[in-house]
């Protein structure tokens, strides 16, 4: 698998050095000085790659998605905050039938207990004495609180059926990798499901999943995707 990582940051060192151990060659690293508006995504770096990982920033998503898709590259996007050009980068993968797996958080076992989650609220949901929360814990210099992935759940837990307020917190201390509990209470138990990081480094083994995964296809997808893929 051969693939041009976008971004050198903190993720991007851990997926150049998970690389080796999932059959994957980095065949160029763009940095945000090489490649502005994705203009370092030219048609050379792009013709010897299978897929590109973007774990760049939130302004570059877009112009390089339009690059990837001028290019024909599927793309795993792992940049956090660029939500709010969702609607555009979703019509450019579209229009160019791009294969696309967008996710606040590669791990696995995030993307199960987003499943669980789901599937817990859906039981409860006809349960009015029963209310529901999402709390999670990060390192002090992550930027955005509450999680993009503290979002996900609530937002899987609401398509489930559960209708009432979900409440959302965040604390941020010191250098948690990751923890996010979703919990149902009732009048006399509390239900809580947990996902807790012990090293970085599974960020970059599940992007690297998502891109072997997304090889070959065409839409949009997220972790859970590539999880039911996984698993069959």
């Amino acid at each position: 698998m051969r693939v041009v990582l976008i971004g050198a940051g903190r993720l991007g060192t851990l997926v150049r050095q998970a690389a080796p151990a999932a059959g994957a060659e980095i065949t160029a690293v763009l940095r945000a000085a090489d490649n502005p508006a994705g203009a370092g995504l030219t048609a050379a770096v792009c013709a010897g790659a299978d897929v590109a990982i973007d774990v760049s920033t939130a302004d570059a998503v877009l112009p390089n998605v339009v690059a990837l898709a001028r290019h024909g590259v599927p793309v795993v996007i792992g940049a956090t905050g660029w939500h709010a050009q969702r609607d555009a980068v979703r019509e450019v993968a579209a229009r160019a039938g791009l294969g696309v797996v967008a996710a606040a958080n590669f791990s696995l076992g995030a993307a199960l207990l987003g499943v669980l989650a789901a599937r817990a609220a859906a039981a409860l949901a006809g349960r009015a004495d029963y209310g529901a929360f999402v709390y999670e814990q990060h390192h002090a210099a992550k930027q955005d609180a509450p999680s993009g992935t503290a979002l996900l759940l609530r937002d899987a837990m609401r398509d489930a059926g559960f209708a009432r307020d979900i409440d959302v917190a965040a604390t941020r201390a010191g250098a948690i990798p990751g923890t996010h509990v979703v919990g149902f209470d009732g009048p006399a138990e509390t239900l809580t499901l947990t996902h807790t990081v012990r090293d970085r480094a599974v960020f970059a083994h599940g992007a690297l999943v998502a891109a072997r995964w997304v090889i070959g296809r065409h839409g949009w997808f997220s972790m859970q995707d590539v999880l039911e893929g996984s698993l069959r």
